[in-house]
């Protein structure tokens, strides 16, 4: 595509498009090493599809606070794990553009009903409802998030900067000892000696559960779900717990959504263990659009510290891009319930930049998990959900906590990429080239005619290698390559390409224009 009159290098075409992409990028030149706000909000392109998206997920309890009023039983102390932080949705308003400069395309947030009034000490310390998982009352927002209307305004702000949100709503289970089992017993919930031993039946972790398949129940939980995201111009539902709801629910769900919110309203389900094949008996009937691909972190952090062979890595990422046609994989490095991947790399920054690489060039919805894109370091849980780093920003309760910004302008560059070229998102992978510790693979996007090659290495030593350019590559006259990332030049040699691949480090090679 080209995108600027005259011979322009492939290089210059993309930071062209990248920066119609990201508010705030300077008109010519390379991205500056360290990211400063733009002035006034910043705006992303909208996504155009689903395909096209960046997601952003954030515990809103623990980004930021932006209502200390509303701080009931706050305790913002490091060894405080358990308890309200003071994140809220006023806090997420006021820093949205901290999302939308990004070029995140979409927003996730936590649920935001309100939760049980107490705290559970099983885990050995005082654990509050502060992540939303534990509603005490579904027609209400809980008043340490904020009220209905700051969801709307959050709502409406996003949409003015091209963000999309999605809200995490749960339909299996209230949290312990919530009102409904006093109001509504057994008729409605299974709890204690009732909970069977079946993925239905069972209690998640203890946690009193809703016999979805009574109708009376259904309408219930239907009616609050469905009529918050009416009333607020919510995008689309993050499904908690899936499988633990009748397959018939979810296709009423279905039912109800697109009559009710709209056609386009979009779903992305937690299916645990799920990836394409797991995923297959919900995207079969079309009961939701998405769900989360499990299995890309442990296999995406497992190959950067050198476990199992280039080769087959390559294999795992061509097998995982066999969706059904319609329906979409969303991939993370780190999430709420799993340990950060900085952390299971031993906070070894190099090779979470080139996981970020292989996430951001990987088809399907990438997922950023708040915080991450800055160096957060997570750890196990309950520690991978620590505040949101904001540096020398005195914005609580992350105030003080270090942040990399260097990595942020990482993540803004390979988005931006990303964005720019169909390629990296969807359509055809090849293999090319194998070694011990590197590989080379080429993403094609038909529709468009856009094509690169993927040179990854993640030795600690520069690795040369040889590639054979796939059939179809341009090599009559010789077309020099260049690295998008930083501007190397490669030049073909009878259908073959020489190239070095920095040490834990990759290349997004493009014919020039």
């Amino acid at each position: 595509m080209r995108l600027m009159p005259g011979r322009l290098t492939a290089l210059a075409a993309t930071f062209a498009f990248a920066c119609a992409l990201l508010a705030g990028c300077a008109a010519q030149g390379p991205p500056a090493a360290v990211h400063a706000p733009p002035p006034g909000p910043a705006r992303v392109v909208p996504q155009v599809d689903w395909d096209d998206a960046v997601l952003y997920f954030v515990i809103l309890d623990r980004f930021a606070d932006g209502d200390p009023s509303n701080n009931e039983q706050n305790d913002p102390e490091p060894g405080s794990v358990g308890s309200f932080h003071g994140g809220d949705l006023a806090g997420l308003i006021a820093n949205l553009d901290e999302i939308a400069g990004l070029g995140a395309t979409a927003l996730w947030i936590t649920p935001v009903q309100q939760q049980i009034p107490g705290f559970v000490s099983g885990a050995g310390f005082f654990d509050w409802g502060y992540h939303g998982y534990w509603a005490d009352d579904f027609h209400a927002i809980d008043p340490r998030f904020g009220t209905e209307e700051q969801l709307k305004e959050l709502v409406d702000q996003a949409h003015a900067r091209g963000l999309k949100v999605l809200l995490d709503v749960v339909y299996n289970h209230c949290g312990y000892d919530s009102h409904y089992i006093f109001d509504k017993g057994r008729d409605w919930l299974r709890f204690g000696s009732h909970c069977g031993d079946d993925d239905l039946t069972s209690c998640l972790a203890g946690l009193p559960d809703f016999k979805t398949d009574n109708p009376e129940v259904r309408e219930y939980l239907l009616e609050a779900h469905l009529g918050l995201a009416a009333r607020t111009g919510i995008d689309g539902f993050r499904l908690d717990t899936v499988k633990h709801v009748e397959h018939d629910f979810w296709r009423l769900h279905r039912e109800r959504s697109r009559a009710e919110l709209g056609p386009d309203f979009f779903l992305l389900g937690e299916v645990w263990g799920g990836d394409n094949r797991v995923l297959d008996p919900w995207f079969e009937p079309d009961e939701m659009d998405a769900g989360f691909d499990f299995g890309f972190q442990g296999s995406t952090v497992g190959w950067v510290l050198g476990r199992g062979r280039p080769i087959a890595y390559d294999r795992y990422l061509q097998r995982r891009e066999e969706v059904r046609e319609g329906h979409y994989l969303s991939h993370y490095l780190s999430s709420h319930d799993t340990d950060g991947a900085l952390f299971t790399l031993n906070g070894n920054r190099e090779l979470f930049r080139l996981a970020v690489g292989l996430q951001m060039t990987a088809a399907g919805i990438p997922c950023i998990y708040y915080g991450e894109e800055v160096a957060r370091t997570g750890g196990t849980w309950p520690d991978n959900r620590s505040d949101m780093p904001w540096g020398g920003r005195d914005l609580a309760p992350g105030a003080g906590v270090a942040r990399d910004e260097g990595m942020r302008q990482w993540y803004r560059q390979l988005i931006a990429l990303r964005r720019a070229h169909p390629a990296l998102r969807r359509g055809e992978r090849q293999g090319l080239d194998f070694g011990q510790d590197h590989f080379v693979f080429m993403r094609f996007d038909a529709q468009s005619g856009d094509r690169l090659l993927v040179a990854v290495n993640r030795s600690e030593q520069v690795c040369a290698t040889e590639v054979e350019l796939p059939a179809g590559w341009p090599t009559v006259p010789v077309v020099p390559m260049v690295d998008l990332l930083d501007g190397a030049h490669f030049a073909p040699e009878e259908g073959k390409l020489a190239v070095t691949i920095p040490a834990r480090g990759l290349r997004i090679l493009a014919a020039e224009q």
